[in-house]
């Protein structure tokens, strides 16, 4: 068997409390899940299949193409594009029973166009700008009811705060929101909160949430998710080599670090090829253990270096130092890369291996 260099473990009892929990906290006990970018960088197939045996019932992705491998796991769960269709890929969706959730009046009146001369509806989803700005109706909503062949099954808005608990803007949206609601009738589903959006109470909730973060560790440390929510990925990397360096020498690209004395480094198999960032050039950890060891030198590529002088009796080559995990979890670790964890799993590429306890 082939050695992976670098190693994502995923703790799938933890994936699926993450889930029920926050399907507990919502008004109608009912909850979907965003599973777009390869379900965070976790893996859509795993993640798909074992959500769907606790009872989610609703997916929702960004493409279609993703939509279509979801598909081939299985034919009857809600699953829901949300960056919309063109209109020459009308007829694979409504074949395979898949929802666009449709962003302009433009490409609702083309959807609607194609099935003019058919004897049939196509399920489609409407989206409502409320005020991010970004994907979603904010005019022409009123001529959406001329386009009869449009089966609206699900209405949805995205809150642009929704980590901010007491930004008032979330409350300006639920408001545009609910009048948008009152125009468009006879929908199935209306959706608006994601993870965050969860925590601003049942009013935002209506008949679906979707949550996406959260189900995948992530809290953005508000204050009840961080209690609750339990940490779902760690991230290793293996020891490719030990070795020992004299006082004054450099370390890594540019000579950004320069041994102050006799230094033992280990250089570990990750870099930011495979989603670690530069950032933590000279600045950032990893573990072993108890015990945590210092980044020195740039982050390359393919590898980084740490600094194992105080433990080195201990380290050898071939042990796997975890660089994510639950004391260092993925909001610390996007932190001290000034980022968010949603970046942080969706950065993690593929030559990292999967693994799933």
């Amino acid at each position: 068997m082939i050695g992976s260099s670098s190693l994502l473990e995923i703790n799938t009892n933890n994936l699926v409390h993450n889930y029920l929990y926050l399907k507990k906290l919502t008004v109608n006990n009912s909850a979907g899940a965003t599973i777009k970018a390869n379900a965070y960088g976790l893996g859509y197939t795993k993640v798909y299949k074992i959500l769907s045996k606790v009872g989610c019932k609703d997916f929702f992705v960004a493409t279609l193409e993703e939509a279509l491998k979801i598909r081939k796991i299985n034919q009857k769960n809600n699953l829901y594009v949300l960056n919309g269709i063109q209109k020459n890929e009308t007829s694979i969706v409504y074949s395979k029973k898949i929802v666009p959730i449709l962003n302009s009046f433009e490409e609702a009146h083309e959807i609607n166009n194609k099935f003019i001369k058919k004897n049939k509806k196509i399920n489609v989803g409407l989206h409502i700008d409320t005020g991010i700005n970004r994907l979603g109706l904010n005019e022409n909503i009123d001529k959406l009811k001329t386009l009869k062949k449009l089966n609206v099954v699900i209405l949805l808005s995205h809150l642009s705060s929704a980590d901010e608990i007491k930004n008032k803007y979330n409350l300006y949206q639920n408001k545009i929101f609910i009048n948008h609601i009152k125009k468009i009738q006879k929908i199935k589903k209306i959706s608006l909160a994601n993870s965050l959006g969860i925590m601003h109470g049942k009013e935002f909730h209506y008949d679906l949430v979707r949550p996406g973060i959260a189900i995948y560790g992530g809290h953005y440390n508000n204050r009840l998710l961080k209690k609750n929510i339990k940490p779902v990925v760690t991230l290793k990397a293996r020891i490719l080599q030990i070795k020992n360096i004299t006082k004054n020498e450099f370390i890594g690209y540019n000579q950004t670090y320069k041994a102050k004395k006799n230094l033992t480094i280990a250089i570990l198999g990750i870099g930011y090829a495979d989603g670690i960032s530069r950032k933590l050039s000279n600045k950032g950890n990893v573990y072993y253990k108890n015990y945590k060891f210092n980044i020195i030198g740039r982050v390359s590529m393919d590898s980084i270096t740490i600094d194992i002088s105080s433990k080195k009796n201990q380290i050898k080559r071939g042990q796997y130092m975890e660089i994510i995990n639950k004391n260092n979890d993925i909001e610390k670790f996007a932190k001290n890369c000034n980022t968010i964890s949603n970046e942080i799993l969706t950065s993690i590429s593929s030559r990292v291996k999967r693994t799933y306890i």
